[in-house]
C-alpha cells in the first residue's frame, strides 16, 4: 500500500475526534459528546499527530489548544465530513424510495402515454420505486386522494387548491370533434358545435373529467346533446364514432389505428376536425393532499416534485405529437 494511502486509511476513523476537538478544544467535553472515554481521544489525537508527522494538540494551562498544524487540517477535514453526510443522505433518500410505494389515481386517457412516460423517468433515476394505480373517472380519482387511497391523481382539470389539496397544471391540449371519416364534417378544417345538433353524441359517463368539460361547450352553444351512447371508456368512444353511431368529442387521439381506414376494418375509422370554441381544451395537472414538514413519504415527495417542476417539459413532445397527428 502506498504511504499516502496508508496514513489516509489510518485518519479516516480519526476524523470526527479531530472536528468534534477542533469544536469544543476540549478533551473531556469531546469525549461526552462523541460517547466515548476520555482515553480514546487521547489516544485518537496521539494517533494522528503520529501519523500526520507533527503535534496537533498542546497543553495550555488545565486546558488544551490547537496546533498551527491542526488550524490548517480543520476545514479540510469538515470538508470531508460535510461529503460523506451528503453521500448518506443521498443513499439513505435511495433507501427509502426503494422500500416506498406511490398510489396514483388516474384518468383513463393518461394511461398510454402521460403516466408511463412520468414513471419511466423517475425509475431511470430510482428503479426501486414501486407503484400502485388506479385508473377510473375524475371524480373517483380525487375521491380516492381524498380518501388516502392515493398519494396524487392526475385528472383534468385538476381539482382546484384548497385547504386540504394542491394542484400543478402539467400541460394543456385541445378538445376535438371526432366523426366517422366518411361524415359530412370528416373535411373541414373547423367546426362548431351548432354543425352536429342534430346528430347523435356519444358520451363518457358522468363524473368523468371529459364529460363536464362536453358539458359545458354544449351548454355554451346553447343546447343540450342529443346522447346515443355512454361509454366509460374514451376507446370505446372511438370504436362507436368509428362505426358511424355518432360523433363525439375528445383529445386528440394522436396515430391511433382507429385513422387507418382499410376494406378489412368494415368501412371503420375516424377523423378528428378542430372545435372553433375556445372552451375547446382541457388542463391536464396534477393533485395532492396537503401535508406537514416531514409527513409526505420520501418516495411520493420526490414523485411529486419531478412531475410538477419537470412535468411540462418530458410531456411537451407527447403533446405535440398528439396534436399534430
Amino acid at each position: 500500500m502506498e504511504p499516502d494511502r496508508k496514513q489516509l486509511v489510518q485518519l479516516l476513523p480519526l476524523l470526527p475526534v479531530l472536528s468534534e476537538l477542533g469544536r469544543t478544544e476540549h478533551i473531556t467535553g469531546t469525549a461526552e459528546v462523541l460517547g466515548v472515554p476520555q482515553s480514546t481521544v487521547s489516544r485518537a489525537i496521539a494517533r494522528a499527530s503520529a501519523v500526520v508527522g507533527t503535534e496537533l494538540l498542546v497543553r495550555d494551562g488545565r486546558g488544551v489548544r490547537l496546533t498551527p498544524a491542526a488550524r490548517t487540517l480543520l476545514p479540510y477535514i469538515e470538508n470531508a465530513l460535510e461529503e460523506f453526510r451528503a453521500g448518506l443522505d443521498v443513499v439513505r433518500n435511495e433507501s427509502d424510495v426503494a422500500r416506498g410505494r406511490i398510489a396514483v389515481s388516474f384518468q383513463h386517457t393518461f394511461g398510454e402515454g402521460t403516466l408511463p412516460l412520468l414513471i419511466s423517468a423517475f425509475r431511470s433515476r430510482h428503479p426501486g420505486a414501486a407503484f400502485t394505480l388506479s385508473q377510473g373517472a375524475r371524480n373517483a380519482c380525487l375521491e380516492e386522494l381524498a380518501s388516502g387511497e392515493s398519494d396524487l391523481a392526475l385528472t383534468a382539470p385538476a381539482a382546484p387548491a384548497g385547504r386540504h389539496l394542491e394542484s400543478a397544471p402539467l400541460y394543456r391540449e385541445p378538445l376535438r370533434l371526432v366523426v366517422h371519416h366518411a361524415h359530412r364534417l370528416a373535411g373541414r378544417p373547423t367546426a362548431d358545435l351548432a354543425d352536429i345538433r342534430t346528430e347523435p353524441f356519444v358520451a363518457l359517463g358522468a363524473g368523468y373529467g371529459l364529460r363536464s368539460l362536453t358539458d359545458a361547450l354544449f351548454k355554451e352553444a346553447g343546447y343540450r346533446p342529443r346522447i346515443a351512447f355512454e361509454s366509460q371508456d374514451s376507446h370505446t368512444v372511438r370504436g362507436l364514432v368509428s362505426a358511424g353511431l355518432g360523433v363525439s368529442i375528445l383529445p386528440p387521439g394522436g396515430d391511433a389505428p382507429g385513422r387507418t381506414v382499410s376494406p378489412e376494418t368494415g368501412n371503420l375509422g375516424w377523423v378528428e376536425v378542430p372545435l372553433s370554441s375556445a372552451l375547446a381544451v382541457r388542463e391536464v395537472g396534477l393533485s395532492w393532499r396537503r401535508a406537514k414538514a416531514g409527513a409526505e413519504p420520501a418516495s411520493v415527495r420526490l414523485f411529486r416534485e419531478m412531475v410538477v417542476t419537470e412535468g411540462p417539459r418530458l410531456l411537451a413532445g407527447l403533446v405535440r405529437h398528439r396534436t399534430e397527428h
